[in-house]
């Protein structure tokens, strides 16, 4: 079964990036571990804040790959523990947001199991820019010095 893109229009120039960050999103795999909130901080600021109890600074990773924010939770087992009861998860994680054009990561912050990331959302510039017209025929452009020429005689 052939797939119908959304941008498969002639009326859609250049978006081709679009399409292939849906792909991403549509293939990636939500278990919902860790869960996270998205909260607005302000008119061009936003804050992803993502629970994860048990993890430390150097078990966290957080990177930009692609115009994809991704963060990567990996403990290691201290072999030396004996648990009698273990239910506390521990395992790996990677949660990918895929980020628009102009998004900026600001800072990440791990606070008492929450690890918060600041994003800036800088307000895009109006920018109008003129394209000159070439005509398939140039006109011969009269200046005045050959209109002084010809009315000499």
């Amino acid at each position: 079964m052939s797939r119908m893109s959304v941008f498969n229009s002639p009326l859609l120039l250049g978006f081709d990036h679009f399409e292939r960050a849906l792909d991403r999103i549509s293939k990636t795999t939500s278990d919902g571990y860790p869960p996270y909130n998205i909260e607005q901080t302000g008119k061009d600021g936003l804050q992803i804040t993502l629970a994860v109890a048990g993890f430390a600074s150097e078990d966290l990773s957080v990177q930009i790959e692609d115009n994809q924010l991704v963060i990567r939770g990996r403990q290691s087992d201290d072999d030396d523990r004996i648990y009698l009861h273990r239910g506390i998860a521990a395992r790996q994680f990677q949660r990918t947001f895929v980020l628009a054009e102009g998004i900026e990561v600001v800072s990440a912050d791990l606070d008492n199991g929450l690890l918060h990331i600041e994003l800036r959302r800088p307000l895009p510039e109006v920018k109008v820019q003129t394209i000159e017209i070439n005509g398939s025929r140039k006109t011969p452009r009269v200046t005045s010095e050959k209109l002084d020429i010809e009315h000499a005689d």
